[in-house]
């Protein structure tokens, strides 16, 4: 990162333990704003565990992460204020999506902004519909989950994750459902996402992938941070 650039993300010496086991140890990296760093390794390398820890899912077991000037400690898993505030900070976007099923895609990125930011509905709703027709898949704002395609499930997922405007966007294994032409539209479309000045950081086996996207390149591989590219 260049002097005087500052960071969106810092994480510093990063542990997190499963059944007493390490999983990841040792783990320091950061990214700044408008950067897209890409975690690569096999799968059990590491990668999800970290982002998870970064979204506030798994408990830090030491270390520090640092998310736009949050600081998340060792200690149980957040709630309350705490998590709605790193809510309002990182999104997420899961290998599987996990969107909700019995909504229209509309819905489920207009849920966030009524229920989480407050926001009128009508004002969430039109919000809602320029992500998607922003990301290529306007047309598919009244579609089930059930209806879309990998790739326009994606999309919508990555419209949800980013409707409340968190300086953080984190995504596992992105690819694994696309084709290449699909994989080349993701990358396309995460690399004008950075230019808007959203950080990104990727969980990804894809090396491909990760060199035509990242601007760095985290090799992980036991939980360990092997070499940086």
């Amino acid at each position: 990162m260049a002097a005087g650039v500052t960071a969106v993300l810092e994480v510093t010496s990063l542990e997190v333990r499963r059944s007493g086991r390490p999983i990841v140890a040792g783990i320091s990296f950061s990214a700044s704003r408008g950067e897209i760093v890409a975690l690569m390794g096999a799968s059990g390398a590491g990668k999800t565990t970290i982002l998870r820890a970064i979204a506030g899912l798994d408990p830090i077991g030491a270390g520090t992460i640092v998310l736009d000037g949050m600081t998340l400690k060792p200690g149980s898993i957040h709630r309350g204020h705490t998590l709605r505030e790193l809510h309002r900070r990182v999104g997420i976007v899961f290998q599987f999506h996990h969107l909700f099923a019995h909504m229209t895609a509309h819905k489920n990125v207009w849920l966030a902004l009524v229920h989480v930011m407050h926001r009128p509905l009508a004002d969430a709703e039109a919000r809602a519909q320029e992500l998607l027709v922003s990301l290529g898949v306007g047309d598919r704002s009244a579609a089930l989950p059930h209806e879309l395609s990998g790739g326009e499930a994606q999309r919508v997922a990555i419209a949800r994750a980013i409707a409340v405007e968190p300086p953080l966007l984190l995504m596992d294994e992105p690819t694994a459902s696309l084709d290449p032409a699909r994989r080349q539209e993701l990358a396309a479309t995460l690399r004008q996402l950075a230019k808007q000045g959203r950080t990104i950081v990727i969980a990804t086996h894809d090396a491909e992938f990760a060199r035509a996207c990242a601007d760095r390149v985290l090799s992980i591989d036991d939980g360990r941070i092997r070499t940086v590219s």
